[in-house]
C-alpha cells in the first residue's frame, strides 16, 4: 500500500505551540518548568552571568599578548595523497579541491612529506615543507614557488 505512507516533507519545521492546554503536551507552564528566573517572561541571564558572583572572565587577569587572532590556518595534504594525480599534472589548490583533498575555501594548503610519492607532479600555489619538496623533486616533479610562499630559508639560499 504505497499511497498511504503520508509523511511531512523532508526538512519541514513543526511549530511547538506552547501554552495551549494540557492535552497539547506543552500546556500550563509551556515547557518552562515551575517558577524561577528562567520561567518568567523575558527571563534568563546573559552570557557569562554567574548569579552575581564575579564572572570567570573578570576574575582572571589579562596578561601578555595572544597571537590567536592572527594565526595562519592550513589544510594539510600529504605527499602520498598526490599519487591520485597523473604524471605531469599541475597540483594547485583548485585541483586538490577537485580531488577532495582541500575542501575549505579560502584556507591555504600545505604539503607535508608523509608517505611516498610515485608520480611526477608540478606543485604550485601551495606551501611545501622542505622534506616534501625533496621527495617531489627526487621523483622528477617540480615545485613552483609563488613569491609570497617562500620561506626565509629559501630566500636566503637564493
Amino acid at each position: 500500500m504505497e499511497g498511504f505512507n503520508i509523511r511531512a516533507p523532508k526538512g519541514q519545521r513543526k511549530n511547538k505551540r506552547l501554552g495551549r492546554g494540557v492535552g497539547s503536551g506543552h500546556g500550563k507552564t509551556a515547557g518552562k518548568g515551575n517558577k524561577g528566573q528562567k520561567a518568567r517572561a523575558g527571563g534568563g541571564v546573559r552570557l557569562g552571568f554567574e548569579g552575581g558572583q564575579m564572572p570567570l572572565f573578570r576574575r582572571i587577569a589579562r596578561r601578555g599578548f595572544s597571537n590567536y587572532p592572527f594565526k595562519k590556518e592550513f589544510q594539510v595534504v600529504n605527499v602520498s595523497d598526490l599519487n591520485r594525480f597523473a604524471d605531469g599534472d599541475v597540483v594547485n589548490p583548485g585541483s586538490l579541491a577537485a580531488h577532495g583533498l582541500a575542501r575549505k575555501k579560502g584556507v591555504a594548503v600545505k604539503i607535508l612529506s608523509s608517505g611516498e610519492l610515485t608520480k611526477k607532479v608540478v606543485v604550485e600555489g601551495a606551501r611545501v615543507s622542505a622534506s616534501a619538496r625533496q621527495k617531489i623533486v627526487a621523483v622528477g616533479g617540480e615545485v613552483r614557488d609563488i613569491p609570497d610562499n617562500q620561506s626565509a630559508r629559501a630566500r636566503e639560499a637564493k
